[in-house]
């Protein structure tokens, strides 16, 4: 797949600049360098100068459009801005501090916008790189939304609380009413702002089930957590039979058990890129709900397969160390982001609580280890980098 452009474009829609890319990677704006960026591996290479730019671009650009978009199951807008990039909203529906309520279901929980930031960063600290960039940003709910947007569905939604407040609640399946409303304070409201991968067309991905996907029932439970061998039949079955897809999925569950996020039912990877290709982390509103008790479940893959990458296994062990701790490095990381002016991203317990998840995984390799010999995944050696990137200029 190849994005063309001409020597000198002269296209130049209303509000948008004026486009003059070349083939010269220097004159492609942020968002366009993170896609030609996009490799068999990973997202991004963390040494990427442009991640700081890309970041910087997202919590700075002037948004010309925003949108509701279609599909998912909570309120998400679409935001354009006037160098053809586009970025995926999320708005802050609870507070920092708030807990998810016990009597939720993991599927009937809230999407937090703070939860999006802190596991791009997350993500990034465990040397996944597999979240695309996600930043914090105050926005003019009026100005930035109200104003400038074209759906019709969405601008029916908004109304003055009596706080005086500017408030919507958009189209969707949870809590998309007047009785769950998104608020400014009475206008400026925090978001994230995730990076829009390629456009299907032009990279298209395919979306797989996980074979560790719960029942999304409040009776019935999946097959995994009633067979302790369950991780035998997936092991046999492709593409988890071969190359990396196993310890992949691992890393996976890795993260979400770091975090709490009991919401992955799917999973996507680049088409081109075969089954040979890393996992897409996305999707992770669900994420840092409760931090005063782990979700043990979420280890699964980990606990059934005892099978790890020997990369991931060392960087979990480094973040153990009292000169790495986990929390403090996550501390400093959530820094760098803008809305931490306004408040920390996490809270004390949910740093916390990731020193807490982060032992009990090295706990569980342990128990793997004493138990089989063969639990370490040895990926540091090298490999086939095959096609460089998703979208090639």
């Amino acid at each position: 797949m190849r994005a063309k452009f001409g020597p000198q474009s002269n296209s130049h829609e209303e509000g948008y600049d004026k486009v003059t890319w070349t083939t010269d990677v220097e004159t492609h704006p942020p968002w366009l360098r993170f896609h030609l960026g996009i490799s068999r591996w990973e997202l991004y290479n963390r040494k990427d100068p442009n991640l700081a730019q890309l970041t910087h671009y997202l919590a700075t650009q002037h948004i010309l459009g925003s949108v509701q978009k279609k599909g998912g199951t909570q309120l998400k807008l679409l935001i354009s801005f006037p160098n053809y990039g586009q970025a995926l909203l999320k708005p802050m529906k609870q507070t920092r501090h708030a807990e998810t309520d016990v009597n939720l279901f993991y599927f009937s929980d809230f999407e937090r916008h703070n939860a999006e930031i802190a596991a791009f960063h997350l993500d990034r600290l465990l040397g996944f790189n597999r979240i695309p960039p996600v930043v914090g940003r105050l926005i003019n709910v009026t100005t930035e939304i109200k104003e400038i947007t074209t759906d019709r569905r969405l601008s029916k939604t908004f109304f003055t609380s009596p706080a005086g407040n500017v408030c919507f609640y958009g189209q969707c399946e949870y809590y998309c009413s007047v009785e769950h409303p998104v608020c400014g304070q009475p206008h400026m409201l925090e978001v994230s702002l995730a990076t829009m991968l390629p456009d299907l067309t032009i990279a298209p991905r395919r979306s797989w089930r996980s074979p560790w996907r719960r029942s999304y029932s409040r009776t019935k439970l999946a097959q995994w957590e009633k067979d302790p061998a369950y991780c035998d039949t997936v092991k046999q079955t492709p593409p988890y039979n071969q190359g990396t897809r196993l310890v992949d999925l691992i890393d996976m569950a890795v993260l979400d058990f770091l975090m709490s996020n009991m919401d992955r039912h799917h999973y996507e990877t680049f088409e081109q890129f075969g089954n040979n290709t890393f996992l897409l982390h996305l999707d992770n509103g669900r994420a840092f709900g409760r931090h005063s008790q782990d979700e043990p479940s979420i280890l699964a893959p980990l606990q059934q397969c005892c099978r790890i990458r020997r990369s991931t296994f060392l960087r979990l062990r480094l973040l153990s160390l009292p000169d790495f701790r986990l929390s403090d490095i996550m501390r400093e990381s959530l820094t760098q982001d803008p809305l931490s002016r306004v408040a920390p991203l996490l809270s004390e317990p949910h740093l916390s609580a990731l020193d807490r998840r982060l032992a009990k995984v090295l706990q569980v390799v342990q128990t793997c280890q004493e138990k089989h010999d063969d639990v370490i995944y040895n990926d540091i050696e090298g490999h086939d980098q095959g096609p460089r990137s998703a979208v090639t200029a």
